[in-house]
């Protein structure tokens, strides 16, 4: 699938955006992704993730038996495998009570979930005290208001275009894809080029 074009609307104060997908020099994040935003992506040790708009492309499906049922991009499941082999801790925070949410989680080795979570800050605050790390070694990506307290708060917040304006404005990063299409890669991938270990997670896949 094609990278999905620039949102409008405003870039948030000292943001950044990639003009292209990562590819090609990785082993030079700044001429990928801009000094700025590559200092707070080395730092990254967690990601946390929404899940419906950014797992998801937002939209709900439900059965004739009210079973609610999502669908996942599998290039967002190998980002998130890559990542965690290089070292860093992706947990899931969302007010989706969905079983389906636990069952991707399940199958991506993803053991850190909070669903059914209005309020996300506090669960964010008390898995970075489990971890013992600070704000600026956490990512965060969400699409809309209830993850603002996060994106605020953590090293390097990140959203997707159809975010609403509020949201985008405050992320330090807006995804070229959208979510459910391979967001959440797109951060994977930028973390990895920062931290200078994306080539090896491709090696490992003959790349």
């Amino acid at each position: 699938m094609s990278a999905a074009g620039p949102p409008q609307g405003a870039r948030p104060p000292g943001g950044e955006r990639r003009e292209a997908p990562i590819g090609g020099d990785h082993t030079s994040p700044q001429a990928a992704i801009g000094d700025a935003l590559a200092k707070r992506a080395r730092a990254i040790r967690l990601l946390t993730c929404d899940v419906d708009g950014v797992l998801t492309d937002g939209r709900l499906y439900y059965g004739d038996d009210g079973t609610e049922m999502k669908v996942f991009s599998s290039l967002d499941g190998v980002g998130i495998k890559m990542l965690a082999k290089a070292g860093i801790t992706i947990a899931w925070i969302t007010g989706s009570n969905a079983p389906s949410v636990a069952h991707r989680a399940r199958a991506l080795g993803v053991a850190r979930i909070v669903q059914g979570a209005m309020d996300k800050l506090t669960p964010w605050d008390a898995l970075r005290s489990e971890l013992g790390l600070p704000p600026a070694a956490c990512a965060h990506i969400g699409d809309d208001l209830p993850d603002l307290p996060i994106l605020t708060r953590c090293g390097l917040g990140v959203s997707v275009p159809h975010a609403p304006a509020p949201v985008r404005d405050r992320a330090h990063y807006v995804t070229l894809r959208e979510g459910g299409a391979g967001a959440v890669r797109e951060v994977c991938e930028l973390i990895l080029v920062a931290q200078d270990a994306l080539a090896p997670q491709l090696a490992a896949f003959g790349a």
